[in-house]
């Protein structure tokens, strides 16, 4: 082979790899950010990604995921929105109302999907939820609109005379004021008695109440927001189904990846509830549950 056809050769065949290489696509990245952790988040984050399937969309094969959890520590919200934006992710997906807040705080340009457990458009993430406007939509649940029925089924287990309290989170401001107000009103109308008591930090839950094991250390029966508490012990929970509000987090990102813009995608009501009940928590407490009560549950622990 002649030296020239050689070095022919040889540059096509270096060339080559660097052409494929440069030809490969690259992937959209979704911002993924979360109060808590992931460990806490795993079937929820779970559901997210069977929502981008529904799109055709999977992590590491046509879209990359950066996630962001605050380990409890919210503060960090607005720190680790910002560094998102600064990594110009695709777009950016938030599961509470504060992460909704901070990511909307962050950027006017990047499209944002929330899932949110309160009115969107009282605390002012969408004009409506019919036309969104601007670079963001998403999922509302029922979580306050359920604190009234959260309050009667305790107040149906009481004996006349007794004080109900209400465990709330004051650094989640928005929210909070709504579910203070639905709780006082939901008092009055069944002449309850009613105890509001904050708690926004693991030393101030411990020394508010303390939660599943101080609740069965003194025998008090207590009512939750979310399934994972009467699955570690808890009396029972009636909230919303919250892998669902996941899942359709899941959806709208992929939608977007598609090309269509937040602002012509409504905002979703994701509307299934659960109730669970621990039967074996409520025998060692000495509550006996109503048949009725028993039959209306999703899940009842033995």
């Amino acid at each position: 082979m002649r030296r020239r056809e050689f070095i022919t050769l040889l540059g096509g065949a270096t060339a080559w790899p660097i052409a494929v290489r440069a030809q490969q696509p690259v992937l959209p990245v979704i911002g993924f950010l979360s109060a808590g952790t992931f460990e806490k988040n795993r079937d929820y984050v779970a559901a997210f990604h069977r929502g981008l399937a529904d799109g055709g969309f999977a992590e590491g094969r046509n879209v990359g995921v950066e996630y962001r959890w605050t380990e409890g520590q919210n503060d960090r919200l607005p720190a680790l929105a910002a560094d998102l934006v600064r990594r110009q992710v695709t777009v950016i997906v938030v599961a509470s109302t504060p992460a909704s807040l901070a990511a909307k705080g962050a950027t006017q340009t990047i499209p944002i999907v929330f899932a949110v457990g309160t009115d969107p458009v009282g605390i002012g993430l969408v004009a409506s939820l019919a036309h969104p406007g601007g670079n963001i939509t998403g999922v509302t649940n029922l979580n306050v609109e359920l604190f009234k029925k959260c309050f009667e089924l305790m107040h149906s287990l009481m004996s006349p005379g007794s004080t109900i309290a209400v465990l709330v989170n004051p650094a989640n401001v928005a929210q909070t004021a709504t579910e203070t107000a639905t709780v006082q009103d939901a008092a009055r109308a069944l002449g309850a008695h009613v105890v509001i008591l904050n708690a926004s930090s693991p030393s101030e839950i411990e020394s508010a109440f303390g939660l599943v094991e101080l609740a069965a250390r003194h025998a008090v029966p207590m009512i939750y927001a979310y399934r994972e508490f009467p699955v570690a012990g808890g009396l029972m929970s009636y909230g919303a189904d919250f892998a669902e509000p996941y899942r359709l987090l899941g959806v709208y990102a992929g939608r977007i990846l598609k090309g269509e813009k937040p602002a012509n995608l409504p905002v979703q009501q994701a509307t299934k509830v659960e109730l669970v009940i621990n039967l074996k928590t409520a025998k060692t407490l000495g509550l006996a549950m109503p048949l009725p009560l028993l039959g209306r549950a999703d899940l009842v622990i033995e």
